[in-house]
């Protein structure tokens, strides 16, 4: 038998090439985009996934600088540091150009994010 030519038994004997779980979400947001008419360019797709990355990346961090996360403040904890709202940031990107994202604040500002840092904008 030649390295070119595989049986037919060969085949179903192989294991089949498993696709990872991120390849597996990533084929779901496309075929999600598509249903729903949404562009798989710089301007449709990406962009919303880079602004979803990026909004849920600061919310961790956010999380992670007042030790509890949204609407699960825990009574008696000493501090009155708290989130206070959001802010739009224009990020600019090289894949997928401006990208406007919602930062979050808390009260004493001591929040430093580090994804997207303080007066950065690419």
């Amino acid at each position: 038998m030649t390295s070119d030519v595989v049986s037919a038994e060969e085949k179903t004997t192989r294991p089949a090439r498993t696709s990872s779980a991120q390849e597996q979400l990533a084929a779901a947001m496309v075929a999600q985009a598509q249903e729903q008419g949404l562009a798989l360019t710089p301007d449709g797709l990406l962009k919303q996934l880079t602004k979803t990355v990026l909004e849920t990346a600061l919310n961790a961090e956010m999380t992670d600088h007042l030790g509890h996360a949204k609407h699960q403040d825990e009574p008696g904890r000493v501090g009155r540091n708290k989130r206070n709202g959001v802010r739009s940031k224009t990020v600019v990107s090289d894949a997928v150009g401006e990208v406007e994202v919602a930062v979050l604040r808390d009260r004493e500002g001591s929040f430093d994010p580090v994804i997207v840092k303080k007066r950065q904008r690419r």
